[in-house]
């Protein structure tokens, strides 16, 4: 990545920038629902199936604001519609921190979710758009690690600042983006020049769901929810997974830092391979090892190597699903890339729903650490022998030239 005005050093470190705000936005609530169980007086009296319902809402936001963007980006142009979500999720961040019951809480949390999915959905679009041939999916992999990155610094938030600045503080530090982000934003992020000149034609997902593309988009969004049911069912239930066979509590939250940090490095380190095999094998062997890596968790090796394979594991779930996003910008033609990547990453979303929810279904049915790692595994697995169907398209010829000059 080149420095200068006219480098993709500013578009990608701000693009990160705001997907770490999805990931912060991951666990902070997990993190505060001991908090609200035990206090009352926080935002009312909740019980755990409030508690869980409270945390899906956000989810279902982010599968609205995903779909919503797809609806949009193709037609509006990629950098209004970013913009629109770093704002949109900014408020909503700000407003969750001055509720005080959980129906108001809860609507806030929808409303964020809304704004993340929008940023999610768009993000990748646009880098990928701006990236020469051949850095694409690095720079668009760069990017997405600021979701494990953002999740690791909401951790270490919870952890730091709690005690000192509550639960309403640590949501404040979520609208930061609103006097931060977005100014440097509206300065320095252009707008995709593929998109300036691309060709007219049906946009959308009018475009999507019809001719060669509708194929790749079924398979994506299914693959998607698959990454996306073992990220969540992963971040919900590593540490209690971890401490029944046989860890402490400081342990497995330890390693559910592993898992993230894996994620990152592991991506890092497989968008290279991608530019130069092709993004559809890279993904099908990460899930792979991921697979195996699960198999081998669920064993029980010695603690010695548990993070060695939790790290791989990481790989395979979180690290393999930014991947994907790199291999949806590869297969989808410009007018319909928009839709496209918010279709994978709305649709997608229902995978993350259900995953924790699964894992809760099969610890509640009394399964055991082997069996639901292995069922875990079975799913990456499959996920694996979906992504090979999967045929990306030839990129058009583009001129080369440098990156628009930011907005000033």
């Amino acid at each position: 990545m080149r420095n200068g005005r006219n480098g993709l050093v500013w578009p990608v470190a701000l693009c990160a920038a705001g997907l770490v705000f999805d990931g912060y936005d991951l666990v902070v609530y997990g993190a505060l629902v001991p908090l609200f169980l035990r206090s009352p007086g926080e935002i009312g009296a909740l019980t755990p199936a409030t508690a869980g319902a409270l945390g899906s809402y956000a989810l279902i936001g982010v599968l609205i604001g995903a779909l919503a963007a797809g609806a949009v980006s193709d037609r509006w142009g990629r950098r209004p519609v970013l913009l629109g979500g770093y704002a949109w999720f900014s408020v909503g961040m700000g407003a969750t921190a001055l509720t005080s019951s959980a129906q108001a809480f809860g609507a806030w949390r929808l409303v964020t979710g809304v704004g993340i999915g929008v940023v999610v959905a768009t993000t990748g679009v646009l880098v990928s758009e701006l990236a020469p041939p051949g850095r694409r999916q690095l720079c668009t992999t760069v990017a997405y690690c600021g979701i494990p990155l953002g999740s690791v610094l909401g951790t270490v938030a919870a952890l730091s600042f709690l005690d000192s600045i509550g639960w309403r503080g640590l949501f404040w530090i979520g609208a930061l983006p609103l006097v931060t982000l977005l100014p440097l934003a509206w300065w320095r992020l252009p707008e995709s020049p593929a998109w300036r000149g691309r060709e007219r034609g049906r946009s959308g997902f009018a475009g999507l769901f019809t001719g060669p593309t509708l194929l790749p988009a079924v398979v994506l969004g299914v693959v998607s929810g698959i990454g996306l049911l073992l990220v969540f069912a992963l971040s919900t239930w590593l540490p209690e997974l971890m401490g029944r066979a046989g860890f402490g509590s400081r342990g497995s939250l330890v390693l559910l830092l592993v898992l993230n940090g894996g994620a990152v490095v592991g991506a890092l380190l497989a968008s290279p391979l991608a530019e130069r095999f092709g993004p559809r094998r890279v993904v099908a062997g990460c899930f792979g090892l991921g697979a195996a890596g699960m198999v081998l968790v669920g064993s029980q090796p010695s603690a010695a190597v548990v993070p060695v394979l939790v790290a791989v594991v990481g790989l395979g779930t979180t690290g393999t699903q930014i991947l994907v996003i790199g291999l949806a910008t590869a297969t989808f033609p410009t007018a319909v890339r928009g839709a496209g990547v918010a279709w994978c990453t709305g649709f997608g979303r229902l995978g993350g729903i259900a995953g924790p929810l699964v894992v809760g279904l099969l610890v509640a049915a009394g399964a055991g650490v082997e069996s639901l790692f292995t069922v875990l595994a079975v799913v990456a697995a499959v996920g694996a022998g979906l992504v090979l169907l999967v045929r990306p398209g030839r990129a058009a010829p583009r001129t080369p030239s440098p990156v628009p000059a930011p907005h000033t």
